[in-house]
Order: structure tokens, then C-alpha cells, then sequence
């Protein structure tokens, strides 16, 4: 598998989504998924064996970037960004079956196959509800890993086997900053969209259901 086709499995998603929802794929496509793959990969590449200590103990560089960096930030990244597309799969297998249904009955079962209603609304409520729930997951987890979302250019370790408290250098601090602000922007700006079609469909449905009433 590869990124390419899961930005496909987003954009089949297009199809049953709401204008809000199309930007989500957007979003995610874009300012996510081709800032990782085409810049922000490449940043984290060598990040350990840029990790330099002024101490020359050996296992003492090994155990204090264990220490700063129990997960990579960009294996954190993708991850995040591999789990919070995952319940878009809630609905292409929703409309896989759908679609099986109808080919087995041999007829249009569905009114609207191209619109979200029936049981599809609610795995796609769902889905939404889990995304949001996942990027908040994972905003809480970079916060607490990382001490808030912080990129020190020095870092004091007293770790064993260090045999004194040693000051160890982080490789590109200011750019890998840059890259985790931009990580947390976008996880947000997510996270606004999912609660905005959420809210949208509840509401459009509610009313609508009042009004058949």
C-alpha cells in the first residue's frame, strides 16, 4: 500500500460526502499527506544519527534520545495520519454493500444511491465521530511525549550509562518546530471540519425529520 492509494480511498469517500466533508479530503490530501511525503519525511530522516552528545560514553546517546524521542515525531505523524483515515473505510464498505445488495436483488434498492441516508448516515456519523475522537488522541499524545509541542535545540541527560549529566543537541530544531505547529494547525483545522459537517448533518437531518412529522 502506499499514500497514493489511500488519497484515493479518501476521494472515493467524495462522492457520499458533504461540501465540508470534500474539504476535509482536501485538507488532508494536500496539507498533510504531501507535506509529509514531500517535505517533512526528508526533515526526520537521519534524526538519530544527527542526535550529538558531548560525551563519548558508549550507549549514552542511544539511551537519551530513547529518553527525548520515545516515538518519532514523523512515525507519530504518520500514524496519526494512517489511523484518522482509517474510518473513512466504515463508509466505502457501507456503499460496497450497498452495492453488492443491489446487484444480488437485481434491482435499485436505494432511492439515492449517490446520498448519505438510511443506515448510511449512521456509519457515516460514526466515521466522523472517530476521526475527531483520533485527532485528539493523538494531539493529546504529541503534547505529552513532546512537553508541549516543544523542539529544544539542547537537551540535559543523566541517564545510566551517561556518566554525568551531558548536553545533547538536537538536529534542525527550528525547522522540525515549524513542522510540528503545522502538524498540531492542520490536526485542528481537522477537527473543526469533522465537528462542522457532524453538527450539519445532525441538524439538517433532525429538521428534516421534524418537517416529515
Amino acid at each position: 500500500m502506499s499514500w497514493a492509494s489511500l488519497c484515493d480511498l479518501l476521494s472515493g469517500v467524495n462522492k457520499y460526502s458533504t461540501g465540508i466533508g470534500r474539504i476535509w479530503v482536501a485538507a488532508v490530501s494536500l496539507f498533510r499527506f504531501l507535506v509529509y511525503v514531500a517535505v517533512a519525511e526528508n526533515t526526520w530522516q537521519y534524526e538519530q544519527d544527527e542526535f550529538e552528545c558531548n560525551t563519548k560514553q558508549p550507549g549514552c546517546e542511544n539511551v537519551c534520545f530513547d529518553h527525548f524521542f520515545p516515538v518519532s515525531h514523523i512515525r507519530l505523524w504518520a500514524l496519526q495520519l494512517i489511523t484518522v483515515s482509517t474510518p473513512s473505510l466504515l463508509v466505502v464498505f457501507h456503499v460496497a454493500y450497498r452495492e453488492n445488495r443491489e446487484k444480488h436483488c437485481k434491482q435499485r434498492t436505494y432511492r439515492t444511491p449517490g446520498e448519505i441516508d438510511g443506515g448510511l448516515l449512521g456509519t457515516y456519523l460514526i466515521s466522523l465521530a472517530l476521526k475527531t475522537a483520533f485527532e485528539m488522541v493523538f494531539l493529546v499524545l504529541f503534547y505529552k511525549l513532546y512537553d508541549g509541542f516543544k523542539v529544544p535545540r539542547l537537551v540535559k541527560c543523566d541517564l545510566r550509562p551517561c556518566p554525568y549529566s551531558v548536553d545533547c543537541y538536537i538536529s534542525k530544531p527550528t525547522e522540525k518546530m515549524i513542522f510540528l505547529c503545522f502538524l498540531v494547525a492542520t490536526s485542528c483545522l481537522c477537527i473543526v471540519l469533522n465537528l462542522s459537517e457532524l453538527s450539519y448533518l445532525v441538524f439538517k437531518y433532525l429538521i428534516a425529520w421534524d418537517l416529515k412529522r
